[in-house]
This record gives C-alpha cells, sequence and structure tokens, in this order.
C-alpha cells in the first residue's frame, strides 16, 4: 500500500527539473533553461531525491552529473516525462473537438471544388466546432503564411521539400472550356492544348495563383496565351468564356454542370497533386478533418500527365 501511494505521488514537475539538469549539465544552466532561480530548482531537486530515498546528482568543482544511482534512474525518468506529454496533447486534442474553432488555409477555388461537404459532414459531426476558412488568391503566400504558424491546417497544391507534415489528397485535372460555338467542340475527345494557341483567352489577375499556373501549362506547350480579358476569379471566367470573349483553363472540379458540353480534357492532362499539410503535428481537429477530405473521391495521378508544380 506504502509503495502505491509512493508512485502516485510523484511529482512530473520535480523529474522534469532533474532531466533538464542533467541534460545541461548545471544547477545555473538548468535553472535558466526552465526560467526558474536557481534556490527553486535546487528545492525541486531536494524534494525528488527525498521521495527516492537517494542522492540524484553531486556537485562537482564545475557543474554536476547523475549519481550512479541517478544513471539507473535516467532511461526511465525521460521515458515517463514522454509518456505524460503525450498523455497532455491527447487530453488537449479530445478537448478541443468539445469545442472551439478549426483555421483551415486554403485557396479560393477550392473551397468551391473540394472543401464544402467536408464542412457540411464536420457541422453534422462536431457542431461546437467552428471552421474559420482563411483563403489566400496565391499559393506561395499560403504557404509562407503556414510556416510562420498560421492556421492548424492548410489544404492546397502539395508544396515541395515541405519540412512539416503532408497527407497527399489526390491529383485534379484541368480542362479548357470553349465559348459555345468553337469548332474545336465538334470533337468529343481530347484536346491538344497548342491547337488552342490562335485563340483569345480568358486569363486570371496576377493576384491570382492560377494565372502562373496557366501561364506554364501554355508555355510548356510552346505558346504564349493571347489575352482577351483578365479577371480574379474563376467563377468571373467562365461567365466570360459563356460570353464567348475566349478559352480557359479551370480546374476540371470549379467546372458547373451546365457547361460540361463546352469543355473538354487535355491531351496529354495536365494535373495538379492536392494535398494537406502543417507546419507540425497534427491536431486531433486537423486529423478529423483530413480524414473527411479523404473520403472525398480522388484521382490518381492521370497517365503521361504534366505536373504543375507547388511552391
Amino acid at each position: 500500500m506504502v509503495e502505491k501511494l509512493h508512485v502516485e505521488a510523484l511529482n512530473l514537475r520535480h523529474l522534469k527539473a532533474w532531466v533538464t539538469v542533467v541534460e545541461e549539465g548545471s544547477v545555473t544552466a538548468g535553472a535558466r533553461k526552465l526560467g526558474i532561480s536557481q534556490p527553486a530548482l535546487s528545492q525541486q531537486l531536494k524534494s525528488l531525491e527525498q521521495f527516492f530515498g537517494s542522492r540524484l546528482v553531486e556537485r562537482l568543482q564545475r557543474g554536476t552529473r547523475p549519481t550512479p544511482f541517478g544513471r539507473t534512474l535516467l532511461p526511465d525518468a525521460n521515458k515517463t516525462l514522454a509518456t505524460a506529454e503525450r498523455l497532455m496533447r491527447q487530453t488537449r486534442r479530445a478537448i478541443d473537438l468539445e469545442a472551439g474553432v478549426l483555421e483551415i488555409a486554403t485557396l479560393p477555388t477550392l473551397v468551391d471544388a473540394v472543401m464544402i461537404v467536408p464542412i457540411k459532414r464536420w457541422q453534422e459531426r462536431h457542431p461546437k466546432v467552428s471552421i474559420r476558412i482563411k483563403e489566400f488568391a496565391l499559393q506561395s503566400s499560403m504557404v509562407e503564411a503556414v510556416a510562420s504558424g498560421l492556421g492548424d491546417l492548410a489544404v492546397g497544391v502539395r508544396p515541395p521539400k515541405w519540412p512539416g507534415t503532408t497527407i497527399p489528397l489526390g491529383w485534379e485535372q484541368f480542362s479548357v472550356v470553349l465559348p459555345q460555338h468553337d469548332p474545336r467542340l465538334d470533337d468529343t475527345g481530347p484536346v491538344d492544348l497548342p491547337e488552342l494557341s490562335d485563340h483569345n483567352w480568358v486569363l486570371y489577375s496576377r493576384t491570382n495563383g492560377l494565372a502562373d499556373y496557366v501561364a506554364a501549362a501554355c508555355a510548356m506547350s510552346g505558346f504564349r496565351p493571347r489575352e482577351a480579358v483578365r479577371t480574379s476569379q474563376v467563377q468571373v471566367a467562365l461567365q466570360l468564356v459563356s460570353a464567348g470573349l475566349g478559352a480557359a483553363l479551370v480546374p476540371s472540379a470549379n467546372v458547373p454542370p451546365e457547361m460540361a458540353a463546352q469543355t473538354r480534357t487535355l491531351n496529354p492532362p495536365i494535373a495538379w497533386e492536392l494535398a494537406a499539410f502543417a507546419r507540425s503535428e497534427l491536431s486531433r481537429p486537423a486529423e478529423e478533418f483530413v480524414a473527411l477530405l479523404q473520403e472525398l473521391e480522388w484521382q490518381e495521378k492521370p497517365a503521361n500527365s504534366i505536373g504543375l508544380p507547388g511552391n
């Protein structure tokens, strides 16, 4: 009975203090690392030694080192602290799903194409946790903001060499949407993009990241698109195409059903890989939202496709 009470009385703060002193090599450095005074740290060490009934560190002329008894306890002490930290993270994640806000960074085109269904399912399953969407017109700006700590999760084009957590979702092809009376609509098959080099184009303004992707796709096909009009919004671009002002490259999921007859896939396919990513380990709410994203029907990378790079 005494042994059971003894284990339950272990003070993790004191254990952390001792491990820190061992790692830093002195009480002075340990106190500095923990942000407490040396007398307070010395008192914590004394209390821990009383708990174990034996000395844990010995003072040297310069610094400290663990006693032989302390060295035998050190591996288990580190495991205990790691377990305690993991339990605290799990507790925080569980609490986060009961109430709070999940902040997601994404691109405007993906709000329409990808996010609506997962957000609806999220609201049904976690009604007390609201979702706050932060939209970025430029993928590069979003990547930079998330790397600096913004948001719980980002959904966008998979960034290359991302140092944090990345969960690939799938690929999305681009389609070309043509004016209603374009002769190429007589053929139901894929369109070779170079064949459209003589067309007028509805392009995106520089404030929309799609501008760079469209320019890159046309450049890889050997031409520079002839600008008819520019807009910052995909939906406006589609309206301009309907008005007969030119062709437009659009992520396939953003093409409305009523424009399917004006839409053609490309040969070779042009696609981008989408992913969820975060600066560090995903929070429990972020993990739950990624699971909802993974419930969607995602495409594999199209054969012989040209992949548009993330940035």
